[in-house]
């Protein structure tokens, strides 16, 4: 094959996993995130931002925005410009969760974004209090039914995915918890440990450490699937409990109006970037898993989210005050 016809095959590939870029606006570009900094929202999206910058070559740079449980962030996102100029780096517990708890608190995700791709899952982990005795998802069962309201499950909020994580399992256990939220997992974690609560869906990367200390026992992952970080624990489901799944999920997000060939750019850079064994073993030391999506399969995601958890919500009659 001679270079020239070699050098039009490498060029058409290119074409093809990177679609051409309309007229994307000649200015740094604001991922932002509506937490504080130091969180797993704003670790995966710095993590992020310099590869998206090296492969697409525009600048990227990560702007907090917090406040109200994220909806500020959220809100100055969506009512924000649709060039290309603002993405919005969110999660289960922010795009999801509280547009149900708090309702107009923002605009509805739903019509207000449009997927760009997933970008990481980290999983729960059901842990457990050494003083209740129990080494298994049948005997914490068999506890929980045993003493109906003497047994609380720790969180580390209201209407996060730790706290709605533990409703949807009392729901489809058949078992009556009391929820006790703190400001942030770390508490939340240490209560368990000094046996105030009774157990917690935590994240598996916080929980991990204190559990191989012997001083918690996590049963099971939240998700529908084992985790790749510590697969020998098995999941909810596995282990009976019917129709629970949950993820606690990171996402980039983009104006409803942002232009089709910006977000389908965008998200095969994503794609490449995340695919790259050097991120994947930074996610992994995170406790994260990378996680890639089309657009499509992003918007169609968050609808399916918004089914599971609207019911979970009115029923277990959750709000934000």
């Amino acid at each position: 094959m001679n270079t020239t016809r070699r050098g039009l095959l490498a060029a058409s590939g290119a074409a093809l996993a990177m679609p051409a870029l309309a007229a994307w606006p000649e200015r740094t570009v604001s991922l932002v995130v509506p937490y504080t900094a130091g969180g797993s929202t704003d670790v995966v999206a710095r993590l992020l931002a310099p590869r998206l910058q090296a492969i697409l070559g525009q600048s990227f740079v990560v702007d907090n925005r917090t406040g109200a449980g994220g909806s500020i962030g959220t809100a100055a996102v969506a009512r924000g410009p649709a060039d290309g100029t603002v993405f919005l780096v969110s999660s289960a517990s922010n795009h999801v969760m509280y547009p149900i708890v708090a309702p107009g608190s923002m605009p509805d995700p739903r019509g207000a974004f449009a997927g760009v791709s997933q970008l990481a899952d980290i999983p729960l982990a059901l842990t457990v209090a050494n003083r209740l005795g129990v080494s298994d998802m049948a005997g914490l069962l068999a506890l929980l039914k045993r003493e109906p309201g003497k047994h609380s499950f720790a969180s580390s909020g209201v209407g996060g995915s730790q706290h709605l994580a533990g409703e949807l399992f009392a729901m489809r256990a058949g078992v009556d918890i009391l929820h006790v939220p703190y400001r942030g997992g770390g508490p939340a974690l240490n209560d368990l440990v000094a046996g105030q609560v009774s157990l917690a869906f935590l994240n598996l990367p916080t929980a991990l450490p204190q559990a191989e200390a012997g001083k918690v026992k996590i049963l099971a992952v939240a998700g529908e699937k084992r985790s790749a970080l510590k697969p020998d624990i098995p999941t909810v489901t596995e282990l009976g409990v019917q129709g629970f799944a949950v993820r606690s999920w990171t996402a980039l997000f983009a104006p409803r109006a942002t232009s089709p060939e910006i977000v389908t750019r965008l998200s095969a850079a994503v794609r490449q970037a995340l695919e790259e064994p050097g991120m994947k073993a930074r996610f992994a030391e995170l406790g994260a898993e990378a996680e890639v999506s089309t657009p499509a399969e992003l918007d169609s995601f968050v609808r399916e989210e918004f089914v599971l958890w609207e019911p979970v919500i009115r029923a277990a009659k959750v709000t934000a005050q």
